[in-house]
């Protein structure tokens, strides 16, 4: 049961997240050499406010859950672009899983990332991120293992700086985020139970919102690069 000061804490929705997360990060606004990238989808609407509030491009850096047969909400790694995969070794070590079957599920999680490239990204190469500063958004983190699987694979390209923000994790979650050189959370509630739980709000993030906020984020950033030129 959730008491009541856990209530009076809660986030309205991952907009407001977002929005409370760019007032932590008002160091990067307008910064040329940072980009911001959502882990799709829900930390799309996050990262979309914290890209608009400080005029900073955004784009999306795909991860997939490798979930637990039976209880695919149960984390036991997770694979991202780049071919990069993390296990859970600490959930492995208690719940044994051949690595046959691991794989299985992981190739059925690189179908799905593959059909989220052709929607979210259609031929639009991936943003050229060496040397740039990265922040690094979701709408929150439970075990940490997607997160996990997307800092080593944003490492291999060689950012100068990765900085990941999420609205709410617990905090071993956080311990474990060794890849990143910075890391601005706004709670750290204990228990953790979830991370919807923490919300009033958390409906699914649909393909089609993730179309529009990219798009949207696109036609802002332009705008911001036109009057940088005009001034």
């Amino acid at each position: 049961m959730m008491h009541q000061d856990e209530k009076s804490i809660r986030m309205r929705d991952r907009k407001q997240a977002g929005i409370k997360l760019a007032d932590r990060l008002t160091r990067y606004a307008y910064d040329t050499q940072t980009l911001v990238l959502a882990l799709p989808r829900g930390g799309v609407p996050v990262a979309f406010e914290i890209a608009r509030n400080l005029h900073l491009p955004l784009d999306v850096f795909l991860v997939r859950k490798l979930g637990l047969p039976g209880h695919e909400e149960f984390a036991i790694g997770a694979i991202a672009d780049g071919g990069m995969r993390v296990l859970n070794e600490d959930v492995l070590s208690y719940i044994p899983m051949d690595r046959v079957v691991i794989d299985y599920i992981a190739a059925k999680e690189e179908q799905e990332l593959e059909r989220r490239r052709r929607a979210y990204r259609d031929n639009r190469q991936f943003p050229a991120v060496r040397g740039k500063q990265i922040i690094l958004v979701d709408d929150g983190l439970a075990t940490g293992s997607t997160m996990r699987a997307a800092l080593k694979a944003l490492r291999e390209r060689k950012p100068e700086r990765i900085i990941v923000a999420v609205p709410v994790a617990p905090a071993d979650a956080l311990a474990h985020l060794s890849e990143a050189d910075e890391i601005v959370c706004l709670m750290t509630p204990e228990p953790f139970y979830s991370v919807s739980v923490w919300y009033e709000r958390f409906e699914q993030t649909s393909d089609q919102e993730v179309q529009r906020m990219l798009h949207e984020a696109k036609q802002f950033t332009a705008s911001e690069t036109t009057w940088a030129r005009m001034g």
